[in-house]
């Protein structure tokens, strides 16, 4: 089967939000040492690499990530080339929305890279996209940068849109060698008690392909 593994690789170095906890993981057994096995912990923020944010992040009265219907981040979605808009808010005349035929959308912009120091400049996502996409039926948006808003933002128009809509987000993927088209997505979160976001697993396979 051909996938598309959309995460990318969370190690030291892996870019995040100025002021936020870098990854970091110590060994404290090791097969090298002469100890009977591997172990470590990790320390980082969880809005590293492919992630999805809480309502709790972004709303007071947000529910936590181990809340959220795991539904929301499994099923049929639609991959759309937006490389043309560039590091702006895409808005609704920049994408076809007659064409929208899943509940879940993913946004391939190819303006950040992973594995450069974090960048200022990228492609997010405008309210009024938002709107639109709610009013499509579409569950989960989905972007290839840090943020569904710009980095600089305080007020977080976008992300408020998505509380009012009650929409899931899916942060920081990788799409540089996806096709546009339909995909089947997978992009679990971890059951973190009480927590504004998880880091995930997200991949995408043919839709013709069934397990």
């Amino acid at each position: 089967m051909k996938y598309f593994d959309i995460s990318p690789r969370i190690q030291p170095g892996t870019p995040v939000f100025p002021g936020d906890q870098p990854f970091e993981r110590q060994v404290t057994m090791d097969f090298k040492q002469g100890d009977h096995l591997g172990l470590s912990w990790m320390k980082t923020t969880l809005h590293i690499g492919a992630h999805v944010d809480a309502p709790s992040h972004y709303h007071r009265d947000g529910m936590p990530i181990d809340q959220r219907d795991l539904q929301l981040y499994m099923g049929v979605c639609q991959v759309i080339d937006v490389q043309s808009v560039g590091p702006r808010r895409i808005m609704p005349a920049d994408v076809a929305l007659d064409s929208i035929r899943t509940p879940r959308v993913l946004f391939k912009s190819c303006s950040f890279q992973h594995t450069e120091p974090f960048q200022m400049a990228f492609t997010s996502l405008s309210p009024e996209l938002i709107e639109a996409l709610a009013g499509r039926g579409v569950r989960l948006v989905g972007i290839d940068t840090p943020s569904v808003d710009p980095a600089d933002s305080k007020d977080l128009p976008s992300h408020q849109a998505l509380y009012r809509h009650d929409l899931a987000v899916l942060e920081g993927i990788d799409l540089d060698r996806v096709p546009a088209g339909f995909w089947k997505l997978s992009a679990l979160p971890l059951a973190l008690a009480e927590a504004d976001a998880s880091p995930v697993r997200a991949v995408l396979w043919p839709m013709s392909f069934d397990w």
